[in-house]
């Protein structure tokens, strides 16, 4: 299989030479228009007298002119695409590298009151958010976001499938992402669904033949009068009459041109993206019911929404200042274009929701299948409903670089409770961690960072960072209560994989202790399943209580007056900490 760094390097290589020659073409296409405009410029000169050749000359040259445009826009086009398209290599070249400059933090989403993804850094800087996002429109980054905050663990193993299946569709997937990339998005999906879903048309149903019959009495009228055979009066006339139609209805044309002008570009963009979808033959349940969701019994959705794609581009005619006045005054041809888009409204306004879902499915599905991807070592869990819950070998933390990550073998039963201690900095924090990004990355059915992970679904809750609240007068040691009890009231309706980290620190050391042990007490006569790491020695004692209990620890060795770990999980309990050590070696105490 080849490396997912030598697909980018080849796919730079080629799209940069792609590039390369489209700007040559483009270079010449300039300088042949110049030639024909010079040619037909020279010829009318040289000629002038002969009406003839001038008039021939002249309309070849337009028509030629005409054509040579529309192939220059093709190129322009073909270059913006092949121009994202390495751009897309590029990001991926530098992001496998370490580089996550070029992709958004996703700060927004971050929720301190959410069942693990602020204790785990999810989203922000830095975050698993950043690291595979990969979404092109907003819609599809807000997707993204709620799977890896769903907490659920339904369809994984259909998950996994889909997943896999367009991880092994890299081209197809970039396409995708270039064709949102290369038009603007001004307003959200939300904006335009709501505008759609309660409009009221103002139109009567007059309009539906009535601007033909006008533009076709227009053309008439005006045909007449240039020959002399009614008075131009009469020509003015209709003029007004159509500018007096058009302005009846005016002010609700103009609300109805702003709220349709924000959907335009989405509208264009998503006729192509839809037809992207449309085509690609998927074989995953997962990905042919959502693909399923934009078939219709007449009509394919790109087509529909290509279709309003080009009634919006007419609509928008009306800020030519010339074809405004004449185009309402002859044509109506603002009210035309009103009664086309109420009519195409009317038609499809149950359905653009689900279109507009489908879309967002796909952006978001791609940000988990180019992580799959570019993690070809990774592994999809081994699903199963035994006593183990996780036994998992090598596993490691996806956000830590290869070279430097130490990995770890780590199985807990169905009920369990593991008490982690360890010096300072010894890797009980990283490692908590890495088992809840690990349970997060199996319920969403992405692979995991490990080279075996056997695993019965489980939802997952963490207690590992808590703060206080000067703008809710609330102190650390009520936030941290604050969420445990959180804990404890869902532990009553779902089972749970919680994971705490140095519980209590908000009181005394003697109070700490006493109430950390009633807490993991009640967790354990509750049947819970979990981890905790403290400093806290006397804890671990509750292992001689409860067979559930077990010990473990993560060791931290002086050599040479110097500070070492091995960031290896051990069993057992931590007896060599290193605070005493750390202020002293750097002159505090």
């Amino acid at each position: 299989m080849q490396h997912p760094l030598d697909f980018y390097i080849a796919e730079k290589q080629n799209f940069s030479q792609q590039l390369s020659a489209l700007n040559r073409k483009l270079k010449n296409s300039s300088l042949i228009r110049l030639l024909v405009f010079v040619i037909a410029s020279v010829t009318v000169y040289f000629l002038f007298n002969n009406t003839y050749v001038v008039t021939a000359v002249i309309f070849i040259s337009l028509i030629l002119f005409v054509f040579l445009v529309i192939k220059h826009n093709d190129l322009k086009a073909q270059r913006n695409l092949v121009n994202e398209l390495l751009k897309i290599n590029l990001t991926e070249i530098d992001v496998l590298q370490g580089n996550l400059s070029a992709l958004e933090e996703g700060g927004e989403f971050i929720d301190h009151e959410h069942f693990y993804s602020y204790d785990i850094d999810l989203f922000g800087k830095g975050s698993f958010f950043q690291f595979i996002n990969r979404t092109a429109t907003n819609s599809g980054k807000i997707k993204l976001s709620e799977i890896l905050t769903a907490n659920k663990t339904d369809n994984i193993k259909e998950k996994q499938i889909a997943i896999n299946e367009l991880s092994k569709l890299p081209n197809w997937r970039q396409y995708f992402t270039a064709i949102t990339k290369m038009v603007s998005i001004e307003t959200d999906n939300r904006t335009i669904i709501h505008w759609i879903h309660n409009y009221q048309s103002f139109t009567p149903n007059a309009m539906k033949s009535l601007p033909k019959v006008f533009s076709f009495i227009s053309l008439i009228l005006i045909g007449l009068g240039s020959f002399s055979k009614i008075p131009f009066s009469i020509v003015g006339l209709w003029f007004f009459i159509g500018l007096a139609i058009t302005f009846i209805y005016f002010k609700k044309i103009n609300h109805l041109y702003q709220d349709a002008n924000k959907a335009k570009s989405t509208f264009k963009q998503y006729h192509k993206l839809l037809q992207e979808i449309e085509n690609c033959y998927f074989t995953s349940k997962t990905l042919i019911d959502n693909q399923n969701k934009i078939k219709t019994e007449s009509k394919k959705a790109s087509i529909i929404f290509m279709e309003f794609s080009k009634i919006l581009d007419a609509f928008d005619q009306r800020n030519n200042m010339i074809f405004g006045v004449l185009g309402n005054a002859f044509l109506l041809w603002d009210l035309h274009q009103s009664y086309k888009i109420e009519k195409w409204i009317y038609q499809y306004h149950f359905q653009v929701e689900k279109w507009f879902e489908t879309i967002s499915f796909f952006d978001a599905q791609n940000s988990l299948a180019n992580y799959t991807f570019n993690h070809p070592k990774h592994i999809f869990p081994s699903l199963n409903t035994d006593e183990s819950v996780i036994n998992a070998q090598k596993l490691g933390h996806p956000l830590i670089h290869p070279k430097v990550r130490i990995n770890n073998n780590f199985s807990i039963k169905n009920k369990d409770f593991d008490i982690i201690t360890g010096a300072n900095m010894a890797g009980k924090s990283t490692f908590l961690r890495t088992v809840s990004l690990n349970i997060v990355l199996s319920n969403i059915g992405l692979p995991v960072c490990a080279e075996k992970f056997d695993y019965t679904p489980i939802k997952l809750i963490t207690s590992m960072r808590t703060s206080d609240s000067l703008t809710e007068e609330s102190s650390y040691f009520f936030s941290e209560l604050k969420r445990l009890k959180f804990i404890v009231d869902e532990m009553k309706n779902e089972k749970y994989f919680i994971i705490l980290d140095e519980i209590l620190k908000g009181t005394n050391s003697k109070d700490k202790a006493i109430g950390s042990k009633k807490f993991v007490e009640k967790l354990v006569v509750s049947g819970s399943t979990g981890i905790i790491a403290t400093h806290d020695l006397s804890l671990c004692e509750i292992e001689q209580d409860y067979t559930q209990i077990n010990n473990l620890y993560f060791d931290a060795e002086i050599i040479n007056n110097e500070l070492h770990f091995d960031y290896k999980l051990k069993d057992g309990i931590c007896k060599n900490m290193n605070a005493s050590f750390l202020l002293k070696k750097m002159e505090i105490v």
